[in-house]
């Protein structure tokens, strides 16, 4: 897709630190970790959200994110793995092309997760049946 850094760097028009490629995904650093080793998998094809994402190319991208992060484990010596996936600017998304990042994590690396004040009140289980009731409606359809 035109003005996709992503698509540029799939096609070898922008250069990037490839570490895996195949016809569904591509795996690359990213080139402002948060963390030696962060590095993108990414669909070769263009989906800039993950309602356009073929659903094979997805399930696809988390199991080379899953071997990736078997070989970063040991490549950098980090104590755990994050997965993130950004979906839609408010989300955080930076690249309109699916990305999940797989971020090697440290004890002292200072990352984090930032929760609302009202995190941790718990809504009635009428609320969230409701809720519930609503999405699934909208698996049917």
């Amino acid at each position: 897709m035109a003005d996709c850094s992503f698509c540029e760097i799939v096609a070898g028009r922008a250069p990037g630190s490839i570490l895996y490629r195949d016809d569904r995904v591509c795996a690359f650093l990213d080139i402002q970790p948060i963390n030696r080793g962060h590095l993108l998998v990414v669909p070769v094809r263009h989906a800039a959200d993950l309602a356009t994402l073929d659903s094979e190319d997805g399930a696809h991208l988390f199991l080379v994110a899953q071997r990736l992060a078997a070989a970063l484990r040991s490549a950098v010596r980090c104590e755990g793995i994050s997965l993130f996936v950004a979906d839609g600017e408010v989300a955080g998304q930076e690249v309109a092309h699916v990305h999940l990042h797989v971020i090697p994590r440290f004890a002292d690396d200072g990352f984090g997760f930032r929760f609302p004040p009202d995190y941790g009140e718990r809504p009635a289980r009428a609320v969230l049946d409701e809720v519930a009731g609503s999405i699934r409606d909208l698996l049917d359809a």
